[in-house]
């Protein structure tokens, strides 16, 4: 499989692609910095927002949250999880919003599926137009400088009657504004094994690039890539999160 076919064809098992992940800490460590940098306001927007667990936990935080996202059979699958949230299906590089927001989240790297410089660039100017004065944008993202492509991260899971391996990591070239996200599936049933190939186009862009294009719309907090604490990002570290602003 190529391109984004594998989330939609396998969309009934993404969650299990990410079994691993902390979501309640995540969002809840957003939260903190919504209190922090923001204006503490309650309408939230998740951008790429898949089967929606994250809209979930803030649901249940108090916020009137919604989600976009690309992928239809993922947003059905949201729906079904929050049925309270609002979703549409709209590219995270120009979308529309009714109202105003406090807070714009995009979680698991997922602003890079902008895919090229000036497509994340009109994410950036999109999630300006949609948020309040002194709401915030925020996001996770990693370095291309930083990358090292023969490290890969792996977890398995099981369900039903199936064993699924999971296996993903970042490929960079060392030049230019593309970079790939490589993920390898395997589902294993019985004595038989089916393994799938994807490689996802991603917009490579340094910290100091991000940080640039951030600069004209807001003030750029990087913090480590750490949501249990609080603390400024050390300039080494490969990934990071972003809280930003609006000005």
């Amino acid at each position: 499989m190529s391109g984004n076919a594998l989330y939609t064809d396998l969309s009934g098992y993404y969650d299990l692609m990410c079994a691993d992940i902390d979501y309640a800490a995540q969002s809840h460590c957003v939260h903190r910095l919504q209190q922090l940098f923001g204006n503490g306001g309650k309408r939230h927007l998740d951008l790429a927002c898949g089967t929606g667990p994250h809209v979930r936990h803030f649901l249940d935080a108090g916020y009137a949250s919604s989600g976009l996202d690309i992928n239809q059979p993922m947003l059905d699958r949201a729906a079904q999880r929050c049925p309270e949230a609002r979703f549409a299906r709209q590219d995270m590089c120009g979308f529309q919003v009714d109202e105003p927001l406090d807070l714009i989240t995009c979680f698991l790297y997922s602003i890079h599926y902008s895919a090229s410089i000036e497509r994340l660039k009109a994410c950036i100017a999109s999630v300006h137009r949609a948020l309040v004065p002194g709401g915030v944008f925020c996001f996770n993202a990693v370095d291309k400088q930083r990358i090292d492509n023969a490290s890969f991260v792996s977890h398995s899971a099981q369900h039903g009657e199936g064993h699924f391996r999971f296996s993903s990591g970042w490929y960079y070239r060392g030049d230019g504004e593309q970079q790939a996200l490589r993920l390898r599936i395997e589902r294993t049933l019985g004595e038989q094994s089916e393994i799938w190939h994807d490689e996802h186009p991603m917009v490579a862009v340094s910290f100091a690039e991000l940080q640039t294009l951030l600069a004209p719309y807001f003030e750029v907090q990087v913090l480590e890539h750490d949501y249990q604490r609080l603390a400024q990002w050390d300039a080494s570290s490969g990934n990071a999160l972003f809280a930003c602003s609006k000005r």
